[in-house]
């Protein structure tokens, strides 16, 4: 995928995840930061769930350059905050080492999409995020691994992405 579908991409996400980002808000949430689903809405659920869809598709494209190797791509695309944290040299240099120690992706699981929302003055930059993490099989790893893309929703109501790992 090109660089202009990935932006194009994050840009239509958050046109729907705007919406979706004030009603997680909205909603009292447990200290992780979720959500407590049996007090939202229907309308709010409904709003979620296709949030969820959305960033999962999202991180399967971030993911989805990374093996094509296009490492630069994602933190061309990224968030502030996370150009402010990581070089892109440095990000390219990681996330190559990481994943040139476990080879070629053999297999994805289903993702799994989750919510944080940190505060000021918290070892994360503040801002509302949403993480999708997938258990991942490489050929060189006999176990699978969680692979991580996180988005942040930047002070333009727009999500990008904000971290990627593997574990």
């Amino acid at each position: 995928m090109d660089r202009t579908r990935l932006c194009t991409a994050l840009v239509a996400l958050a046109l729907c995840g705007a919406a979706s980002a004030q009603q997680t808000t909205a909603a009292p949430a447990p200290a992780a930061g979720q959500p407590a689903m049996d007090q939202l809405t229907p309308e709010q659920r409904e709003a979620l769930a296709r949030q969820d869809a959305d960033m999962a598709r999202a991180a399967l494209q971030v993911m989805q350059l990374v093996d094509a190797d296009r490492i630069g791509e994602v933190w061309d695309g990224a968030s502030a905050a996370m150009k402010q944290a990581v070089t892109r040299e440095d990000f390219i240099r990681q996330v190559g080492a990481d994943r040139g120690r476990l080879g070629p992706v053999a297999s994805r699981g289903d993702a799994q999409v989750s919510r944080s929302l940190f505060q000021a003055g918290q070892p994360v930059p503040e801002g509302l995020y949403i993480n999708v993490r997938s258990a991942t099989r490489f050929a060189n790893h006999p176990e699978p691994v969680r692979e991580l893309v996180s988005f942040r929703l930047d002070e333009d109501r727009v999500w990008r992405v904000s971290g990627y790992s593997v574990r």
